[in-house]
């Protein structure tokens, strides 16, 4: 079975160019890393971006286990305790810097298409606050008059299995609408649906050939008045 990898495996790999004499190929199979990785570490093109982390001192690692690979360079080395899996089940969501500050967007969208998802489920899907979400229910938001309602799934803020089955749960609450017997009328919806639309379409073409019909006659009228104007007989058409 393949063993795990650090926990912070760049950081790892960096701290073993910059501390040990373990070969590249050595450490790229320990940290799960492609071998160029370690290299370019090693030609201080990438090792700057990242803060070297003891593997001994965090217990995945021991100097011996080091020692012998660095005696042999084709031994592999052993994981001597593989790092605790960290998992959030509470509190917000994480959401990277450079996209927080479309939150208040993405919250707009969800207040103005979906009325019916609690300040609850928003706080969980997008990564807030309730009083965020009142000031921009309210209008009350500091930055209020820049706030423009977006998809938060364009802006990256939740998946669109996210928001779907927050809006399928916050929709069955509300009895919006019933998801084991409503396949029946979903089905009428949609055929009135497409008629809607293929009259519409419809409309949309007879207009247009009205316009056209309009804009020949006129062009025609406009001839006739110029050719009079010039003394001359019009075409006939």
């Amino acid at each position: 079975m393949t063993q795990p990898t650090p926990l912070m495996p760049h950081a790892t790999a960096s701290w073993l160019v910059d501390n040990t004499a373990l070969s590249f190929e050595q450490i790229a199979e320990f940290c799960g890393l492609h071998i160029l990785e370690v290299n370019a570490m090693a030609d201080d093109l990438a090792s700057s971006k990242y803060t070297g982390r003891d593997p001994v001192r965090s217990g995945e690692l021991t100097m011996p286990e080091i020692e012998k690979g660095q005696a042999d360079p084709s031994y592999s080395l052993v994981m001597q305790k593989a790092p605790a899996q960290v998992s959030r089940t509470k509190g917000p969501r994480y959401t990277p810097v450079s996209k927080r500050q479309d939150k208040p967007d993405g919250i707009a969208w969800i207040l103005k298409n979906h009325p019916e998802i609690s300040d609850a489920q928003i706080g969980k899907l997008i990564g807030t606050t309730r009083n965020t979400i009142s000031a921009i229910r309210d209008r009350s938001h500091w930055n209020i008059s820049n706030i423009q309602p977006k998809d938060p799934v364009t802006l990256g803020l939740c998946s669109q299995r996210e928001l779907d089955g927050i809006v399928a749960k916050a929709a069955k609450k509300a009895g919006l609408q019933d998801l084991a017997g409503d396949d029946a009328r979903l089905g009428d919806d949609r055929v009135a649906l497409i008629e809607e639309l293929r009259a519409e379409r419809e409309a949309h073409v007879k207009a247009a050939g009205e316009a056209a019909q309009e804009a020949e006659a006129a062009a025609w009228l406009e001839a006739k008045r110029a050719a009079e104007a010039a003394g001359e007989e019009p075409a006939q058409s």
